[in-house]
């Protein structure tokens, strides 16, 4: 299974989808940079996200609040007293893990009924198997300070969520909105968790990117309205990821192991190559937020309904989703290996190809000229421009015709337009569609229609 995976990251570099972070200087453990088309398929993804989740919906607003916020924010949501993982270090290569990490890595749930779980104290380091420390518990925030002075009155943290930014601004929403329950706050942002143990890629680092929503709701209403938001996240992974629904499982986390201001929380986990592990999640906070803040702040968060008079403080429910996660799932449905034909009779060979979506593949039309004479390039650039008006498009000149469209299928493209001496004589283009690898002549002065036409089915 890790061979798959290998393959995932080597295309992804030699491709441009994602480089190792500071490479040129050695690089940063678990720190990775977005290319020319990670950072288009990326943001292709915060787009659908966004289209779907907000833009197409009465009851949603955006927000864009601080990476930096006031300390008091973070005291108040518990993170400075409880955001922290179990760590454990090796006596001898000093090498640190989290607890749950290394005993999920040794099986350590019982097989059968009157087994005993293993504890951390009976494993070994997995670098060197030396001996473990005994676990202590290591907060996740990182740590800055505002000014010139370095001391405790100038302490401030990158934030490790963007939920406390939406909760903060609830008041600030209903008085410039006039928004009425249920409605939602949204947004996309950076975060930062000092996670102890990073990896898989770009699965869990310590520099991410989420988009959520703070859905705020009449208490009564709670139960009803977390199936529909259930519902919709169904809908968003098949209609707009198109993903194998088959490689998701909705795991409902039992009481006992919920965080405790949850009063159901729903897992999104996905069957990765290196094992079933969370891709996002949909959480019924109750008023546990708001609470808070009230508690804190001092500020009355109250909500009072404008047509029954009844005063209360909205429960929330919140569905997370990790931008980087999803990025990482597109890599891995799109990722497909196939035997095609070659020119030589009876031959064949095997062909990379990335099916993503249509809409959110990073480039969605190539114009190739079959030759690099002038003829050929000054017709073929004149349409490349005339076509990224309307479509992101690569133009490339070099190698040979069926080179060029190797290329093109690593790299997930939808359609590969041939500009050949023949479109000289009538006026029409070869457009080879990536997955069928069929080919059709189009008319040139039809050609955006006709791809208008592809890219709305």
């Amino acid at each position: 299974m890790q061979k798959d995976m290998d393959k995932i990251i080597s295309l992804a570099k030699r491709r441009g989808f994602v480089f190792p972070g500071s490479e040129i200087y050695g690089g940063l453990a678990n720190s990775w940079d977005y290319g020319p088309l990670g950072h288009m398929l990326k943001q292709n993804i915060k787009n659908a996200w966004w289209k779907f989740f907000v833009q197409e919906r009465g009851d949603m607003v955006p927000l864009d609040t601080a990476i930096i916020m006031n300390p008091k924010v973070w005291e108040a949501s518990g993170h400075l007293q409880n955001f922290s993982d179990e760590l454990v270090e090796c006596k001898k290569c000093h090498h640190r893990f989290r607890s749950d990490h290394l005993l999920e890595a040794a099986s350590a749930k019982p097989g059968y009924d009157k087994e005993n779980a293993k504890t951390i104290s009976e494993l070994k380091c997995p670098d060197c198997d030396g001996s473990l420390t005994e676990p202590k518990q290591f907060n996740l925030m990182f740590k800055t300070h505002l000014g010139v002075n370095e001391d405790t009155s100038t302490v401030a943290y990158l934030r490790p969520e963007t939920a406390a930014g939406m909760f903060v601004n609830f008041k600030n929403i209903l008085n410039a909105t006039r928004r009425r329950l249920p409605f939602g706050i949204a947004q996309i942002g950076k975060n930062f968790r000092n996670e102890i143990t990073p990896g898989n890629f770009i699965f869990r680092t310590r520099e991410f990117e989420i988009g959520e929503f703070e859905y705020f709701i009449n208490p009564k209403e709670w139960e009803e309205t977390f199936e529909m938001w259930l519902s919709e996240i169904k809908r968003w992974w098949q209609d707009v990821m198109q993903i194998d629904m088959n490689n998701l499982v909705w795991h409902e986390i039992p009481d006992g192991e919920r965080a405790h201001y949850s009063k159901r929380t729903v897992d999104v986990e996905y069957k990765y190559p290196f094992g079933i592990k969370e891709l996002h999640g949909i959480a019924y906070r109750t008023d546990f937020d708001l609470s808070r803040h009230e508690t804190v702040s001092g500020q009355d968060l109250h909500y009072t309904d404008p047509e029954t008079n009844e005063r209360f403080l909205p429960h929330v429910i919140e569905p997370t989703f990790g931008i980087d996660r999803m990025l990482l799932v597109s890599l891995l449905e799109a990722y497909s290996e196939e035997e095609v034909p070659t020119a030589e009779k009876g031959e064949s060979e095997t062909r990379v190809v990335m099916k993503f979506p249509k809409h959110l593949a990073p480039i969605q039309v190539a114009v190739l000229p079959l030759s690099k004479k002038e003829e050929l390039s000054g017709v073929a650039k004149d349409l490349a421009t005339t076509l990224r008006k309307n479509f992101s498009v690569e133009y490339d000149e070099t190698q040979s015709i069926g080179k060029r469209y190797r290329r093109q299928d690593e790299i997930g493209t939808p359609y590969c337009v041939t500009v050949d001496f023949e479109s000289l004589e009538d006026k029409k283009v070869t457009v080879r569609d990536r997955d069928t690898m069929e080919q059709e002549r189009v008319e040139i002065g039809d050609l955006q229609a006709y791809l208008k036409d592809k890219f709305s089915r």
